[in-house]
């Protein structure tokens, strides 16, 4: 079972600290205005509504709660289970004044699609339609070639075993000074994070 829920008005549910409220001014031909709420747009926005929601879904963080930015993802094994998550999530929003927008909830799903993961009851997979990216890559031919493949490859190490060892011989490839040569070993490398 897995839910998604999505806050309402995401920033502006966090307040901006009195003393730094005159550093959200700004002038319009109606007057003078000052934000007392997170304003969308300013460039630390997401980081630091992002560490809210962290520091409040802690306590289930990984064990039953994903959380990016305003959406809230709840999984569970069972529909009891799922029952009793989502029952912690909304008093912990509650508590903490969060408020979430309803129209926006998905409950009693049997799989979720969220940030290129597959969640459903047997657990948190790879979205298959989002590695399709790294099955059709082509062989790279420069070091910068190599560094892209392994920041998309990386994205999905925790299904990838051994990832670190498996990269090895391309990520020697990237090395200052080091001389760009495509062996059997790299190729090797190459298709076994492929696949």
């Amino acid at each position: 079972m897995a839910c998604s829920k999505y806050l309402r008005s995401g920033y502006h549910q966090l307040r901006v600290h009195e003393e730094d409220i005159s550093k959200t001014a700004f002038r319009t031909c109606y007057g003078h205005f000052e934000f007392t709420v997170m304003p969308f747009g300013l460039t630390n926005a997401p980081t630091v509504f992002m560490d809210l929601m962290n520091r409040v879904c802690k306590p289930y963080l990984d064990k039953f709660v994903i959380v990016f930015i305003d959406d809230i993802l709840i999984y569970s094994k069972s529909k009891e289970e799922h029952e009793i998550h989502l029952k912690l999530v909304l008093e912990l929003l509650k508590k903490e004044s969060l408020f979430a927008k309803f129209s926006k909830y998905e409950f009693w799903l049997q799989e979720v699609h969220f940030l290129g993961h597959v969640v459903n009851s047997n657990g948190i997979h790879v979205d298959p339609s989002k590695i399709e990216a790294v099955k059709n890559w082509k062989v790279p031919k420069t070091p910068s070639e190599i560094r892209s493949f392994l920041g998309l490859a990386g994205y999905y190490r925790r299904f990838i075993e051994n990832f670190s060892k498996s990269a090895k011989p391309l990520t020697s490839l990237t090395y200052k000074n080091q001389k760009y040569e495509w062996s059997a070993e790299q190729e090797e490398a190459f298709q076994a994070l492929k696949d």
